[in-house]
Parts: structure tokens; sequence; C-alpha cells
């Protein structure tokens, strides 16, 4: 292979997990490197998502994993082959941080937080020689050059490769605002339109079940809904009740289906499963067992545990009539239609769907409109679950566009 020209340097935009990776890769690779971020410091979702414990990957097998990203598999499959779940974790070892696999098959750090692996991480850059250049917000292009906006005025530099890795438009607070779309439309690069994801949904509740059961969690729940194949799909998990909607984990797990339904439709329909330790026939049972002087609701919650807001979401879906009829209440005990209306707002998404379309890139992760300027991360159009599945492919994406760097700049 030819060798990288001595002098050569690169720009990577973007702080956070892929444009760190792509920094680490073309250091690596004997070029300089600057990095550039409109954040007072780098990795600021990162950080953020690592508060409750950095859940760095999944310890699935490697088919499953890659079938979590659902139409986007085919597309991701080689950053993942190029850098898979175990890879990551042999990696973080590498910077001198232990892992484990959780009961739920995820990936931590063994103190579970994501600073002292940001600590070391940007450390060993540092030592490479990856130079920062904090609060310089990226304007686009004047001519070959990039402009930046800086505490100093307007600035602007050239290189001889550029990594774009600016994130999607979820949490703009930290960064992620989805400025750069316009630019790129600019330079004739496709971009899908940005759309939340692992999101919650807004159900408009009535206002005396709001105010009595906002916050409240479902811990025991199973949830079906209608996937993007058309097929009904059953997830069990926990999700909480919001003021005006439904939020958590399992809702996100299936947020990329029910926002499609959405636009599609004009809403969506979850039907939920309140008692999912027990069969639908022995849920049948023990509705219609004699109640004698008992309430309904008195009766549900000793043969079936159903109180609290798993009884008022029978209320507030169930006519007076059919709670009042013991066989439809048995259905609706285990499939329980609620009506979603709209996606919350992409700021408050976990992530984003949407972003620059895999047919305007190449081979090598490279725009096909805008030569020696490649493209890593969220602000690709995919999207996965949370569970470790975003921050491995925002990982494997940033190496991949790395390594597409450092080919072309020995071509070139």
């Amino acid at each position: 292979m030819p060798e990288i020209p001595t002098q050569a340097r690169v720009a990577v935009i973007g702080g956070g997990p892929a444009g760190l990776m792509a920094a680490e890769v073309l250091s690596q690779g004997g070029v300089a490197v600057d990095l550039y971020d409109a954040m007072p410091s780098v990795g600021r979702k990162f950080l953020l998502a690592g508060k409750g414990g950095m859940n760095i990957t999944h310890a699935e097998p490697a088919l499953a994993f890659g079938q979590r990203y659902g139409a986007r598999a085919g597309q991701v499959a080689p950053w993942l082959a190029l850098f898979g779940a175990q890879a990551v974790r042999d990696w973080i070892h590498g910077l001198g941080v232990d892992t484990f696999v959780g009961t739920s098959g995820r990936v931590f750090p063994t103190d579970m937080k994501a600073a002292p692996l940001l600590r070391a991480w940007l450390h060993r850059l540092r030592e490479g020689g990856v130079r920062f250049h904090m609060r310089h917000r990226w304007l686009g292009w004047n001519g070959a050059a990039l402009r930046f906006a800086t505490p100093d005025g307007e600035r602007e530099a050239t290189f001889d490769a550029v990594i774009l890795a600016l994130g999607g438009a979820s949490w703009a607070r930290l960064g992620s605002d989805g400025a750069w779309v316009p630019l790129l439309q600019e330079r004739a690069v496709p971009v899908a339109p940005l759309a939340p994801s692992n999101c919650g949904f807004d159900t408009d509740w009535s206002a005396h079940f709001s105010s009595r059961h906002a916050g409240a969690p479902l811990t025991t729940v199973a949830v079906t809904a209608l996937g993007a194949d058309g097929a009904p799909h059953k997830r069990q998990g926990q999700f909480v009740i919001t003021a005006g909607g439904v939020e958590g984990s399992l809702i996100y797990a299936l947020s990329a289906g029910l926002r499609e339904q959405i636009a599609a439709n004009g809403s969506a329909t979850i039907w939920l499963d309140l008692a999912p330790d027990f069969s639908a026939d022995k849920v049948f049972d023990e509705v219609t067992r004699p109640r004698g002087s008992r309430s309904m609701s008195s009766h549900l919650q000793s043969r079936l545990g159903i109180k609290g807001v798993k009884s008022g979401l029978l209320r507030e879906c169930l006519s007076a009539a059919e709670f009042g009829d013991p066989a439809r209440l048995a259905q609706a005990l285990k499939m329980l239609p609620v009506v979603l209306q709209r996606a919350r707002p992409i700021d408050e998404a976990i992530s984003s769907a949407g972003g620059v379309r895999f047919d305007a890139l190449d081979a090598n992760a490279m725009l096909r409109a805008v030569p020696g300027v490649f493209a890593a991360g969220e602000m690709i159009d995919w999207e996965a679950p949370t569970g470790g599945y975003l921050l491995t492919a925002c990982f494997a994406s940033g190496r991949a566009a790395g390594l597409g760097a450092l080919e072309w700049l020995t071509r070139n």
C-alpha cells in the first residue's frame, strides 16, 4: 500500500464516540489530527448516557445483535464486522477499564461510570498527538476551506481530508442539533429527514388519569405492537406513564415502528398485557370467579394483583359497560388497546433516525458528492434500540470512516 503523505492533516468535526474513534484510527495511522467541537468539552452526550450506568455494548450472539438495526442491518453489518461487540470490549480493556455482563446481557464498565473511560481515552488521544479545538462550531465551507465560528471570531482551515461526526438532532443542549443538515444539502448530499428515535409518545390521557398516575412505573407488563414488517411483536419489560403519554425502555424498543405507523396513519395502537405472568385462560377464570360483595376493583387486586396504575388504565381505556362485562374485562387485561397520537419532540429523544443516506456514501463512508469528506455516527441514516447497540455502531462507524480516510489519503 502506498504511504500516506507525511504532512497529511485531517479534521474530525464532532467530539462524540464516532468522532473520537475516527481520531484514534487516524492518529494511529500517522496523520495529524485536529478535532473540532462546538461545545466546551467533548463527549457530553456520552457522559450523560452513562449517568445511570454506562451501557457500552451487548453480549448477545452476533446474528441477533446485527438484527437490532432493523431496516439498516445490512448497511451496518460491515461496520460491526470491522468492530463488533467483542472488539469494543477488548478496546475498552486496552484503556485499562474492566467490563462485566449484566443479567440482561448488557455490558458495563465494572464501576458503571463513563467518566473514567472517557478520561483514559482522551489521554490516549492526546498522547497520540490529536489536537482538540473546543467551542468551534462548523459553519460549512468557503471553497475548500472549513469555516468555524469561534470565541475569537470566524476562522478558516484547510485539510487533506475531513470526517464529519456531528450526531443527530436529539439533546441539542449537548451539541447534537442537526444544524449540519442544510450545510450538506447545499453540497447535494441526500439527507433523510431527522426524526425522534428511542422516544416517548403522547396519548392524550384524561386529566383525571394524568393527575393520579403521571410518573407511575409499570414494572410487570408486556406490549404488543405492529413492527415495520406489519407483523405483531410482543415484548415484556417496563415503561412509565407520563402526564401526557408513555415513555421508558419498553416503549423505546418499539419506537421505530410506532413512529412510522403514526406517520402513515395518523396514530398507532399498542396493546398492553397487564398480567403477563398469567395465561389468558387463568385471567378469564379469575375475573369470572364469584366475588360476592367485593367490587370488581378489589376482586382484581385480590386475584390478579391489578391495582394502582394498572387499575387506572383499565378505567381510562374501557367504557363503564366494558369494565362491567367480565369477558371483555378479562380480554382487556391481556390486550388493552392504547392509542398513541404523536412521538415526543426530537430534542427529548435519546437518539434520532434519518440523516445522511447510505447511498450518499461509498464503501469507505466517503460522501460521493464531496470527495475527501467522510461521515460517521448518528448523523448517518440508521437507528437502534438502547442496550449498547447505539454506542457500538457509533464506535464502529467512526472506525470505518477513519480507515476509509486513511485509504483515501494513500491514493490522493
